[in-house]
């Protein structure tokens, strides 16, 4: 199968083998730890910083273990980016640096999905939910970090944009982390919510799931 003619980065590689369930055990007993541990008035922490990224991280060592290829790689490489903005967040001082990194990551999950075909129907929607909502957010926004989320908010619609053409899983997880990163925008910048905090992250954690379990749909793009 040619990958150039299913839209997809000619040397992007997606595995035929699929997963076993178990095979996500540490995830899940990572993601119950976070929740279980997870107390909203506590100082930041080192170790509260690896109890939060650490269900990440084990997406990115399910990967190295049940799959291949250079999808895979890249997405390894995206995860640990995440994990890597994860304990940027933690200190409030360190937020535009967790920015950066996930704008990263959010570019590699983009050059996973592929750019063809390039599904500009789906494109619509994406920007008359995210500029209306990127717009009111800017102007509750200091100057010094306009710039930097506004870059952010771009690349995530991306992500969106080219999950929602990817189908399957990769739509679920690209859907899942907007929502995500809406509520914590919204949660911050406006107005704090009631167990906020708990949906950004078990919606954060689902989405990663679903983009790591994505490796695993094999190459052929959803076109209906």
């Amino acid at each position: 199968m040619d990958a150039r003619k299913e839209g997809l980065p000619r040397n992007a590689r997606f595995s035929a083998q699929q997963p076993r369930l178990l095979s996500l055990t540490p995830f899940f007993i990572a993601c119950a730890a976070y929740f279980l541990l997870r107390v909203p008035d506590d100082p930041p922490s080192w170790v509260g910083a690896l109890v939060k990224c650490l269900p990440v991280l084990t997406l990115a060592g399910f990967l190295r273990t049940c799959s291949g290829g250079d999808c895979s790689a890249v997405l390894q490489v995206a995860l640990l980016f995440s994990a890597l903005g994860d304990i940027c967040l933690v200190w409030p001082q360190a937020f535009l640096c967790g920015v950066l990194a996930f704008s990263q990551a959010q570019l590699l999950y983009t050059w996973v999905f592929g750019l063809r075909p390039l599904r500009l129907g789906l494109l619509l929607p994406v920007l008359l939910v995210s500029l209306p909502f990127s717009g009111f957010l800017l102007s509750r926004l200091q100057p010094d970090m306009a710039l930097p989320l506004a870059a952010y908010g771009l690349a995530l619609s991306t992500t969106l944009w080219r999950g929602l053409a990817r189908g399957g899983r990769a739509r679920w997880g690209a859907t899942l982390f907007a929502i995500s990163d809406a509520v914590l925008a919204w949660d911050t910048f406006v107005q704090p919510l009631a167990h906020g905090r708990l949906l950004v992250m078990a919606t954060y954690y689902a989405a990663q799931m679903f983009i790591a379990l994505s490796a695993f749909q094999g190459p052929r793009l959803k076109t209906h």
